[in-house]
């Protein structure tokens, strides 16, 4: 079994679709995992182009502790340029919960964490 593997048992369910893991972290008394999104722009502006134009600041998510520590996800979501028109795009995370299997309530959470 390799580290995808093992971390997709960890992390909730589909998370690993949309993000890679850059960092982890064990300290005395707790785990941190660094999280960012990955540079697949939305399915439905695959008809544009568009440019990552880096990330938003990183959100702490505090998951289920692992062996007895907390353990927290330090999340970087991704933004793009639509050169067409120049507004900035966001992945639209209720229709990233319709299409995969990631949970409804952690893609609900995933687009508050920009507001």
């Amino acid at each position: 079994m390799d580290q995808k593997e093992i971390l997709s048992l960890l992390l909730p369910e589909g998370l690993l679709e949309y993000f890679d893991v850059i960092h982890t972290e064990k300290r005395p008394d707790f785990y941190a995992i660094h999280l960012e999104e990955k540079n697949q722009p939305p399915e439905q502006y695959k008809d544009n182009k568009l440019v990552s134009k880096g990330f938003y600041e990183p959100v702490t998510i505090q998951d289920f502790p692992l062996r007895g520590k907390a353990c927290y996800l330090m999340v970087k979501r991704r933004r793009w340029t639509n050169l067409d028109t120049g507004e900035i795009v966001v992945r639209d995370w209720d229709l990233v919960a319709k299409g995969t299997r990631m949970t409804a309530e952690f893609a609900a959470f995933l687009k508050a964490i920009n507001r």
